[in-house]
């Protein structure tokens, strides 16, 4: 499969991960998970994925630092991310916003929405 179907995701609940992973790769893509906000940024780095799948509430490092580093760096910039939320209050968009987030699902999230989210995303 090519680097554009890589998916990170950016998860520290496991049944999370297993959930997510076992969805996207019935859909084809592959997918690379990392369980705190350090080892993600760097398996963001090193990756080269595609779309990143980014939980906010991380050990390490929260999920804005991670989507403020990737997206003020030149080579990571242009990679999606989708936020998994689970607050979702304005102030809580606003600062994923700020952060650089493409878009925000909150959890529990239905895999349809998400798929269809990652599916826009990639095509932009």
């Amino acid at each position: 499969m090519s680097d554009n179907q890589r998916i990170l995701i950016i998860e520290d609940e496991a049944d999370i991960v297993t959930a997510l992973k076992i969805r996207l790769e019935a859909n084809g893509y592959e997918v690379v998970s990392a369980a705190d906000g350090a080892d993600g940024l760097h398996k963001a780095r090193t990756e080269n994925p595609a779309l990143i799948i980014l939980d906010i509430m991380l050990p390490k490092l929260d999920g804005y630092k991670i989507a403020r580093m990737l997206k003020f760096d030149e080579k990571f910039s242009a990679i999606p991310i989708v936020m998994l939320m689970a607050k979702v209050q304005e102030a809580d968009i606003l600062k994923g916003k700020e952060a650089g987030a493409d878009a925000y699902i909150t959890k529990p999230f239905k895999s349809d929405e998400l798929l269809a989210e990652i599916k826009k995303l990639l095509k932009a």
